[in-house]
């Protein structure tokens, strides 16, 4: 074989076939940028993930993906240019399109993903640093950018494909009528959770509840269309949030403080004690370290009940904690039993006299 023949031979094909020359070297270039990309962004995320700035981790954790689809996309149709240009196949002609709505949906892509990696460090960092976290209001407004991020895109891929937005904005408007009529419901709910996202009548991690309705539980999610309740007995409630406009809520998460209210009888033999106790009790409440004394305070005797004397207790504890409000009103009612029965008192229980025939004078009851 004759190696100069070979050598020649060779030359002319590549000179003749020189896009495939061109399409494997854009192809190396392009697992070269990819693999480049991934490396920096992985060792910058390294650094930043130190930083006490949300921002910076979100943007780089946002851009890896759409990223590297970037760069095959555009290396890919620059490839496809390659070949349309050498074979002038009409096919190709679809390429620079492709190209434009993929570049437009990929840097979409980009800003849905950044807002949310953003909403989540941020809340993390938030609390890591023990910071007040607000996180219906970052849930708003993360809905809200995605939203409008989304609308926008898809105006420019309209425009791009050759639509008038003009057009398509003033079709929005009569369609807007006609889905308006089909759609009732949605729309009623989706308004329905911006109202709660403007009233603020609760947020996630609230305890609320209805008298209305059979709605109680604390609130893992507001949605545009549902909100995800977990009852006490930890199953999930969705309500749409359509309710939420006709109902009254209560949301016992945000009281200032937690009410003890109990009525204590004693035997009618001790009426003589009432007083005392009542003023002990009083004073007992006063003193105690959890009462707020600064919160209404009543120790009266206010009924002659059919088996006992009543009096009762109306005070507020300073915390508005479930389990230790508790644990507070077992210590109360323990310390008035405790003054009852050091003035030689008892507590009163249902009890009867029975009259027998012939007897002249029965004993009073107690």
């Amino acid at each position: 074989m004759d190696l100069n023949q070979l050598a020649t031979d060779t030359w002319r094909y590549f000179v003749h076939e020189a896009w495939i020359v061109q399409i494997s070297i854009l192809f190396v270039l392009i697992l070269l940028a990819d693999s480049l990309q991934k490396r920096v962004t992985a060792r910058l995320l390294v650094r930043v993930r130190k930083t006490r700035v949300p921002w910076d981790t979100a943007l780089l954790e946002a851009v890896g993906k759409p990223l590297t689809v970037l760069i095959w996309l555009v290396g890919i149709t620059l490839a496809a240019d390659i070949v349309r240009h050498e074979l002038d196949a009409v096919i190709f002609k679809i390429v620079e399109p492709i190209r434009e709505v993929g570049v437009i949906t990929v840097i979409g892509w980009f800003l849905v993903r950044f807002i949310n990696k953003g909403e989540t460090h941020y809340l993390k960092k938030r609390s890591e640093a023990g910071a007040p976290i607000d996180r219906t209001t970052a849930d708003a407004i993360a809905k809200l950018l995605r939203i409008v991020i989304i609308v926008i895109a898809f105006l420019i891929l309209l425009q791009t494909l050759g639509f008038s937005v003009a057009g398509v904005l003033a079709f929005g408007g009569v369609g807007g009528i006609v889905v308006g009529f089909a759609a009732r419901d949605l729309l009623a709910n989706f308004f329905g959770g911006l109202m709660i996202y403007l009233d603020r009548p609760f947020d996630v991690g609230d305890w609320i509840r209805s008298p209305d309705k059979e709605i109680e539980g604390t609130v893992e999610h507001i949605g545009w269309r549902l909100t995800r309740i977990r009852t006490f007995d930890k199953r999930p409630l969705y309500v749409p949030n359509s309710v939420f406009a006709n109902i009254a809520v209560e949301n016992p998460q945000r009281m200032t403080n937690r009410r003890i209210y109990e009525t204590i009888g004693i035997r009618y033999g001790d009426a003589g004690k009432m007083a005392a106790i009542t003023r002990d009790v009083k004073q007992m409440l006063r003193d105690h370290p959890e009462i707020d004394t600064e919160q209404t305070m009543i120790v009266n005797f206010v009924k002659f009940a059919p088996s006992s004397l009543d009096f009762f207790v109306y005070t507020f504890t300073r915390t508005t904690e479930w389990i230790r409000f508790h644990e507070i009103k077992e210590d109360v009612m323990l310390k008035i039993l405790e003054i009852i029965e050091g003035h030689g008192a008892e507590s009163a229980f249902p009890t009867s006299t029975v009259y027998l025939a012939g007897e002249q004078d029965a004993p009073a009851p107690e």
